[in-house]
């Protein structure tokens, strides 16, 4: 199991609001009840807080779904969906799987509305340069020819769905990382106002979704300041989100590796098969669901600062907020028209 330290910072989630010292007009509206429930999820970890009063066996329902969400598409479970499709010659049958085949159809949106920046069938890649379930590199060296040759098994053209049967070209994988906890973020959403708890925020390992409001007001989450150095956390800025709004960040800085003095990030190109190294350092995407979110985060980090700016701008029902590396090796804040 992986553990990822939260690129988002929740502020202020665990107590309700406190009236200011001064205050123009009184309020009769009494403030919820806050409960915080947390446990692992995904290699890493969940917090549900959720206003209203407390709900018995929230905990072992929440467990249970998202056990049940590993079985399909987690790369740590050897008996999964997902490994079980990866080590196939030819593909299987999804018949009784409920998670597999929506993230898959999300998978193949993100990768067309992002001209393949977000490619799920990187996973070969992905392994290749020491991430996901592989090792890190022994050695900077590289072979290109490998690269190539690991670059001709991606391609969402290479997979097919017919009725429940999931086609591939032989050699080709599946990776769905780079969106799989903003989809299981969205699961738990589901839950929690099926539950009759709209108003919760969700955090799996930094992915969130604020649902209603908090006594309210908005969820408020802090944007974390890049920074290589694990043990450092401050924040760049703060974003709300609220009625269902969700937020996911990519960032390289977190997840990476160095070897012979040369750094191995986690973001890969699928269309050069190599590692990419951009001065985009972090990009927060404001979505209606996580898993989108989760998806096109990852394709900014692959486009860069200015082409990741122009695809949200082009893209209505996303805001970017987006940190990268100034020339002058300073720190720029790029925010999307939605957020200025």
């Amino acid at each position: 199991m992986r553990f990822y330290l939260p690129l988002l910072l929740v502020l202020f989630f665990c107590t309700c609001d406190r009236a200011p010292a001064t205050q123009a007009e009184p309020t009769d509206t009494t403030p919820q009840e806050s409960h915080l429930l947390t446990g692992e999820a995904m290699g890493s970890y969940y917090r549900v807080t959720y206003l209203g009063d407390s709900l018995p066996g929230l905990r072992a329902r929440i467990d249970s779904l998202l056990t049940a969400y590993n079985a399909e598409l987690s790369a740590w479970v050897p008996t999964s969906k997902l490994n079980a499709f990866n080590q196939s010659e030819r593909g299987i049958d999804l018949a009784g799987t409920r998670h597999f085949i929506p993230n898959l159809e999300l998978a193949r949106r993100a990768s067309e509305a992002t001209g393949g920046a977000y490619d799920p069938t990187v996973a070969p890649l992905v392994r290749f340069w020491g991430f996901g379930t592989g090792k890190p590199r022994e050695s900077a060296n590289f072979d290109p020819a490998e690269v190539d040759r690991l670059r001709q098994l991606v391609g969402m053209d290479r997979i097919r769905l017919e009725g429940q049967f999931l086609h591939k070209e032989p050699g080709t994988e599946l990776d769905l990382n780079a969106s799989a906890k903003g989809f299981g973020v969205d699961l738990l959403s589901q839950l929690l106002t099926s539950a009759g708890r709209p108003d919760h925020l969700i955090d799996i390992g930094g992915e969130m979704r604020g649902g209603g409001t908090k006594n309210g007001k908005p969820w408020n989450v802090a944007i974390r300041l890049p920074d290589e150095d694990r043990s450092k956390v401050s924040q760049a800025g703060t974003l709300p989100l609220s009625n269902g709004r969700a937020i996911a960040t990519s960032g390289n800085y977190l997840s990476y590796y160095t070897v012979d003095g040369e750094t191995f990030s986690h973001t890969i190109n699928p269309k050069t098969g190599l590692v990419e190294r951009n001065r985009l350092l972090s990009a927060s995407i404001l979505a209606p669901d996580c898993a989108t979110a989760d998806a096109f985060a990852t394709a900014c980090m692959v486009l860069g600062p200015a082409a990741a700016l122009e695809l949200v701008e082009n893209t209505p029902e996303l805001d970017g907020y987006f940190l990268v590396r100034a020339e002058d090796g300073g720190l720029e804040i790029r925010k999307s028209s939605g957020l200025n």
